[in-house]
């Protein structure tokens, strides 16, 4: 190891953690599986339509994912990710507060703009950039730590916003959940450390084009990478973004009940997490990502189907075991197939490319549901991609070295 010692090193290290576990718990936690929570009162209250209330995610990501999810992979590869994160809680944290006065679809979509421009910045892009140049041969074991963050905002979400909505009403309690996640989170991401960038190797300083994003787009494994993440998280997404709908309205569950499976469904992926990250670092990734696959497209009809309590609860957890490791797995395998000092760049291509499933697909399959009048037909498209993402991973390449640890530059922890 070269530059600071050790215990500089390791507190760089668990700070980085840290400010990653509190920027995912607000920025996806608290807002991407906290929002939905509110779907049905926007269609009770307002009239909205369930394609209504589930556009405003897709049209924000759709515009801009595109924008700025390659500029901001450009950011963080030049600049690091700590500018982005700060900039990523505030406009994340201000955008459940003004969806709190919301009246018009206008005003709707402006505020899920602000949303998705602080997901872009402040999510899961730096985050992940920033882990991977922390950390190496734990970097899956870090990698699932941070994303706890994931699974402890979103299992903590819903009963938080149900005894809000209860004392105070539902406008005031996603006012109060924007507030919550900037006091979270933005001292974590202020006082974070800027990690070191992974040097050029010889080839790369001797040729610069082996440092290009173009290098990249030119291998299949890219695109395989690339159509695997999208099928796989529009059909989580597709599914969580419906559930409090699906529950809610179609089920006629009450709020309590509906808030407590949701937040089992977090719950799951906590253990997912965990789960994943500590096998990453000991299987080939692509088995753990497959795994992942498998195991979403399995439970994806039992959510459905479940008649019995029980057998709800089950699929809820089984169901949330696959859903932790979905995000997490993806840039773990990006690293191992195209290092590290691009991961930005990549990232910013996938992780856009992931940002329109995961528009798309929730607002078609409340489409198919407010056409059809069930979500049965919806559920096959969740099935059916996420069936698409394992074909997708299983023609992955294999890295040289065969493990997790293929090139030793992994094997260092970074210079701080």
């Amino acid at each position: 190891m070269t530059g600071a010692p050790a215990p500089d090193v390791r507190k760089g290290q668990a700070l980085a953690v840290a400010a990653a576990f509190f920027s995912l718990f607000s920025i996806v936690g608290f807002a991407f599986y906290g929002l939905p929570f509110f779907y049905d009162f926007f269609v009770r209250e307002l009239g909205w339509t369930r394609a209504q209330v589930t556009s405003g995610n897709a049209f924000a990501k759709l515009v801009i994912g595109p924008l700025f999810g390659f500029f901001a992979g450009i950011v963080v590869d030049r600049y690091g990710p700590r500018r982005l994160m700060l900039v990523g809680v505030l406009l994340a944290g201000l955008a459940p507060i003004g969806l709190g006065a919301t009246t018009t679809l206008a005003a709707f979509y402006t505020f899920y703009l602000m949303n998705a421009t602080g997901y872009v910045t402040g999510g899961p892009l730096p985050n992940q950039v920033m882990l991977s140049r922390w950390f190496g041969a734990s970097r899956g074991k870090a990698m699932g730590f941070a994303y706890l963050g994931i699974g402890i905002g979103g299992a903590l979400v819903p009963l938080i916003a149900h005894a809000l909505t209860e004392a105070y009403g539902w406008r005031t309690a996603l006012q109060i959940l924007g507030a919550l996640m900037i006091a979270v989170a933005l001292p974590f991401a202020y006082f974070v450390r800027e990690p070191d960038a992974e040097p050029k190797t010889a080839a790369q300083a001797a040729d610069p084009s082996q440092d290009s994003i173009l290098d990249v787009l030119r291998q299949p494994a890219f695109y395989l990478l690339a159509i695997g993440s999208m099928a796989s998280i529009g059909a989580v997404g597709g599914t969580t973004q419906n559930l409090k709908l699906f529950f809610a309205m179609d089920r006629a569950m009450a709020q309590r009940a509906v808030a407590e499976l949701i937040s089992l469904v977090l719950v799951g992926s906590i253990a997912g997490r965990l789960l994943m990250g500590w096998l990453a670092d000991r299987w080939p990734k692509k088995r753990v990502m497959l795994l992942i696959y498998s195991i979403v497209a399995t439970t994806i009809p039992l959510l459905w189907a479940a008649g019995s309590e029980d057998a709800l609860r089950l699929a809820a957890v089984a169901f949330g075991i696959g859903l932790g490791g979905d995000y997490m797995i993806i840039p773990l395998m990006a690293a191992e197939l195209f290092g590290l000092r691009r991961m930005g760049r990549v990232m910013g291509i996938v992780l856009t490319a992931d940002g329109v499933a995961e528009a798309v697909v929730p607002m078609a399959v409340a489409a198919l549901r407010d056409r059809t009048g069930n979500y049965g037909a919806g559920f096959v498209l969740l099935v059916s991609l996420a069936v698409l993402g394992a074909l997708a991973v299983s023609f992955l390449p294999r890295p040289e070295g065969g493990s997790g640890l293929s090139r030793s530059r992994f094997t260092s922890p970074p210079r701080v």
